[in-house]
């Protein structure tokens, strides 16, 4: 321990005995002095306290070893002292006398801060005038120790002050400030969760400019989406005096906050990861913020230029918002709960629009279509499926079957029409059932029964009624010419003794069978002539028992498609007229026709033939069936 460093400027006498012995945190050495690794701090700021509580200091202090090792603060220490057993901090302990402690004047603490003025100072040597002296560092740590601050002096300005020698007040010494922990955090670690709201790009190399190039993100299974980042727990601060202030620790949270169904969370390479259980589309929602994986694709911003443009999409679709005037959305099993100005065109599965089809159209290959408000100025059209609407204005609507509350103004063909209150509307139906009925302003009440144009299964009955009957005709000629041969004596003679023979009733002797052959030869060629005749017989026959039966086919295909049209109406209110229709059922559904040919048909005004019913008042019933009614 070296303790014979004393200041050339310091008198002999007054040098103070050698300090106590240290703590055993503080290992003194001939090469340095040392700290303990893995020492507590508390011991450490104890053992070095008790240096300076002796009167002494340690000379060539490494300030900022000095920190890292009693508080845990300051610059890392250097490579080479890392992980080492012992660390060296100074070069000796050596005596702070009470001559020169009285060097240094007292320190001034306002918010967190040490403010220390800076002047020429007078070492006492108890010999006549005092001598000229400079302050040290390493004095300067242990006197501020002594005087409370063990924590923050800033080394730099120290030694910058005590070097100039001119009078300056200087902040020597600040309070550190804890560092807050940093809150676990939810980062994405796929970029397939994010949407591309670029136009795309079309298979002739030209842009869409109306739909974006991916707006609803889609995830293989097993792929890794979001991972949780471990809260920190922050670093403390410390006052001048030492006392650590302690840092708030992060906030904590976990992924089950944010997984949805479709996600499991799996803790893969030290972190726990949000996965995707199944492939499908992303939705995340609003509210919960909870990330789900599945076969619909969920939307909250409405379908607009801005937002979406158009969309064609390969999956089921639910939007929560309204889809805009000019915009498309293609998909199957389509659920929109705002209101629709634009066009919704489903592959198949069910479209539902729960609020209003206003000027837009709805249309599905196969499925109902379902609104739950008001379509107006509309098109809605199914080719196989039934079409319900709360109420229509001026639409033009077809389906399988059409279910109305109120329709007004509107042109429909299905093959059943159910409505409530029907005013100014053109209908066509094979059934129809209207509790109330009536025009409307200029609006004629039109109402045609759909009736099977059944022409070609009549000409083809009639056509087969014809060869059945010419067939039946020519069998009756060849048995007639059968019969004119086999009434002949010669012939009938020859044939009775044959069938005895055959049947062993008659055994003929040897003088009798040359005479039976001569028989036979002579009456030859008109029992061939009757071989001829029962086989072109047989072949007539026939023909006439398969034209039979393709004439009860075609009856029974003539009925199945001919079915009986119906029109019932509880109330009439005004001029209601009903004809009928004649549609070709080979053709396909008479109701699919785009919109505009609907119109044409039902609207043209052009029809050759009368009324089967026109009333005004009363009731409506009317069938097709031989037993038809006429209004009440």
């Amino acid at each position: 321990m070296q303790t014979d460093a004393v200041p050339d400027d310091l008198p002999a006498a007054t040098v103070p005995s050698p300090a106590l012995a240290p703590q055993p945190a503080v290992v003194p050495r001939d090469d340095g002095v040392w700290l303990v690794a893995g020492v507590a701090p508390v011991d450490a700021q104890a053992a070095v306290g008790h240096v300076f509580l002796s009167g002494s200091c340690f000379a060539g202090l490494d300030y900022g070893v000095f920190l890292r090792m009693l508080f845990g603060a300051g610059p890392e220490l250097p490579e080479a002292q890392r992980e080492q057993p012992l660390v060296r901090f100074a070069d000796a302990i050596v005596p702070f006398v009470s001559a020169r402690r009285a060097l240094y004047k007292s320190v001034k603490i306002i918010a967190g801060e040490a403010d220390y003025f800076f002047e020429p100072v007078f070492l006492d040597t108890g010999e006549g005038e005092p001598q000229p002296a400079t302050l040290k560092f390493d004095e300067f740590v242990a006197d501020m120790w002594i005087k409370g601050i063990r924590f923050g002096i800033d080394a730099a300005a120290v030694r910058d002050a005590i070097a100039s020698g001119k009078p300056a007040r200087r902040v020597v010494a600040r309070r550190l400030d804890p560092v807050p922990g940093r809150d676990a955090a939810i980062v994405e670690v796929s970029d397939d969760l994010h949407r591309s709201n670029a136009p795309r790009e079309l298979a002739n190399g030209r842009f869409d400019l109306h739909t974006f190039q991916n707006r609803f993100p889609q995830v293989k299974a097993r792929v890794r989406l979001l991972r949780k980042e471990p809260r920190s727990e922050g670093s403390r601060g410390f006052e001048l005096s030492g006392i650590p202030i302690e840092a708030p620790a992060g906030k904590d949270l976990e992924l089950t906050r944010v997984a949805g169904q479709g996600t499991v969370i799996e803790h893969l390479d030290g972190y726990d990861y949000l996965i995707a259980a199944v492939e499908g589309f992303i939705n995340v929602d609003g509210k919960t913020q909870r990330l789900s994986i599945g076969p619909k694709i969920v939307s909250r911003e409405g379908v607009s230029v801005r937002t979406t443009g158009n969309l064609q999409l390969t999956g089921e679709y639910e939007e929560f918002g309204e889809v805009q005037e000019n915009r498309v959305v293609e998909g199957g099993n389509i659920t929109i709960h705002g209101d629709v100005f634009g066009n919704i065109a489903s592959r198949g599965g069910s479209v539902h629009l729960k609020r209003n089809l206003m000027g837009g159209s709805a249309a599905n290959v196969n499925g109902p279509i379902r609104i739950g408000g008001v379509a107006a100025n509309a098109v809605v059209q199914t080719k196989q499926g039934e079409v319900t609407i709360r109420q229509a204005q001026s639409c033009v609507i077809t389906g399988s079957k059409v279910t109305i509350r109120e329709a007004t103004n509107c042109e429909i063909i299905a093959d059943e029409v159910v409505i409530g209150n029907a005013t100014g509307c053109a209908i066509a139906a094979r059934r129809i059932a209207i509790d109330y009925a009536g025009p409307r302003k200029q609006s004629e009440m039109l109402l045609f029964a759909l009736v099977p144009d059944t022409t070609r299964y009549d000409d083809a009955i009639a056509d087969s009624l014809a060869r059945a009957a010419a067939g039946a005709a020519a069998a009756e000629r060849h048995k007639a010419a059968i019969d004119a041969i086999t009434t002949r004596q010669d012939v009938r003679s020859y044939l009775t003794l044959a069938t005895r023979v055959r049947k062993r009733e008659l055994t003929l002797t040897a003088e009798q069978l040359p005479r039976f052959h001569k028989m036979a030869e002579q009456v030859g060629p008109a029992l061939k002539d009757v071989a001829k005749l029962s086989l072109a017989g047989k072949e007539a026959q026939a023909q006439h028992d398969k034209m039979a039966e393709q004439v009860a086919l075609l009856r029974t295909r003539r009925t199945e498609i001919a079915g009986v049209s119906t029109c019932k109406v509880k109330m009439l209110s005004g001029d209601t007229m009903l004809r009928t229709m004649v549609f070709q059922p080979d053709a396909g559904p008479p109701h699919d026709l785009a919109p505009k040919d609907v119109k044409a048909k039902l609207r043209a005004g052009s029809w050759s033939h009368a009324p089967v019913v026109h009333a005004a008042q009363g009731t409506l019933a009317w069938t097709s069936a031989p037993e038809a009614t006429s209004p009440a």
